[in-house]
C-alpha cells in the first residue's frame, strides 16, 4: 500500500468558521437578498444560503450551524464539483429551487503533498480537476452577466503566486489565471456590476494543514480559520480582486 504522505487527500474550506456569530453577522448586513453558493462548504441570513459538498453529513452539519446562527433559508445539496455533467445538473436544480446564485465561492480543493516526480498520474490529473476544473464559474456567470449584478469569489492559494508545491501550485496558478481572464472579460464587456476575488491565503489553520509549522511566523503567519473567513467577507464587501494573505508572500513571489 501506498504510504500517505505528511497533507493527505482531503475536501477542504477556509469557511467552516462562517459558522459563527462575527463573521455570519456579516454576511447577513451584506448580502441581505442575494443567493449565496458555497462549493467544499465543510469543515469550516436574509440571504439564501446553497451548500455543495461531497460529504452528506459534513454538509449537513455546516447547514445546522448556519441556522443556528440566524439563517433562515439554507438548501444542501451533494455535488462532486469536478464532475462537470453533476455541476451542470445541480445548477439547474438550483436555478429551479431557490433561483438565480448572484454570489458564487468556489472553495473545493485538495492538497496530496507530493513531489512532482512522486505524484502518480492519477493523482496528478485529480489535483488539477478538484483544484481547476472544479471552479463553477461557468454554470452562474451567464445569469450573472445577463442582469448584471453578481460576485464570483474562488480560493486559490499563495502557493500560485510562489510556486513551491509542484503540481499543486500549477493547479492554483491557473485559477488565479482563469480569474484574471473573467474579470478582464467582464470590464470589456461593460459588466461592472459583476465583480471577480480571487483569495490568495498562505497556510490556514483547518484540517488541510493540521500540524504545518512556518519557519517564519512573522513574516508568512498561519491564520486562524475565523481571521481568515473575517477578511474573505471583508474583501468581497470591499470589491477587492486580489486578497493575499499575508501580504508579504507577493513579495516572495516576485522573480529577478
Amino acid at each position: 500500500q501506498k504510504p500517505q504522505s505528511t497533507f493527505a487527500a482531503k475536501e477542504y474550506t477556509i469557511l467552516p468558521k462562517l459558522g459563527t456569530a462575527p463573521v455570519f453577522s456579516v454576511l447577513f448586513a451584506h448580502f441581505a437578498g442575494e443567493i449565496v453558493l458555497i462549493t467544499g462548504s465543510i469543515n469550516g441570513m436574509e440571504a439564501a444560503l446553497v451548500l455543495w459538498d461531497l460529504d452528506g453529513e459534513g454538509n449537513k452539519e455546516t447547514s445546522r450551524l448556519a441556522q443556528k446562527t440566524g439563517a433562515t433559508q439554507v438548501f444542501v445539496y451533494h455535488c462532486d464539483c469536478s464532475n462537470r455533467e453533476e455541476v451542470c445538473e445541480q445548477a439547474d436544480k438550483v436555478r429551479k429551487e431557490v433561483g438565480d446564485v448572484t454570489i458564487l465561492i468556489n472553495n473545493a480543493g485538495i492538497l496530496l503533498g507530493e513531489k512532482f516526480c512522486d505524484v502518480s498520474d492519477a493523482d496528478f490529473e485529480k489535483t488539477l480537476r478538484v483544484n481547476f476544473f472544479s471552479q463553477t464559474c461557468k454554470a452562474f456567470l451567464p445569469a450573472m452577466m445577463t442582469c448584471n449584478h453578481g460576485h464570483l469569489v474562488s480560493t486559490a492559494s499563495a502557493a500560485g503566486l510562489l510556486e513551491i508545491t509542484d503540481y499543486y501550485s500549477a493547479s492554483k496558478c491557473a485559477v488565479i489565471g482563469m480569474m484574471g481572464a473573467i474579470d478582464s472579460e467582464l470590464y470589456h464587456a461593460g459588466r461592472h456590476g459583476v465583480k471577480a476575488t480571487v483569495i490568495c491565503p498562505y497556510f490556514i489553520n483547518t484540517k488541510l494543514a493540521k500540524g504545518f509549522q512556518t519557519e517564519s511566523p512573522r513574516i508568512l503567519p498561519v491564520y486562524d480559520a475565523e481571521c481568515a473567513a473575517s477578511k474573505i467577507m471583508d474583501a468581497i464587501q470591499k470589491e477587492k480582486f486580489y486578497l493575499i494573505m499575508p501580504l508579504t508572500s507577493y513579495f516572495f513571489a516576485i522573480k529577478t
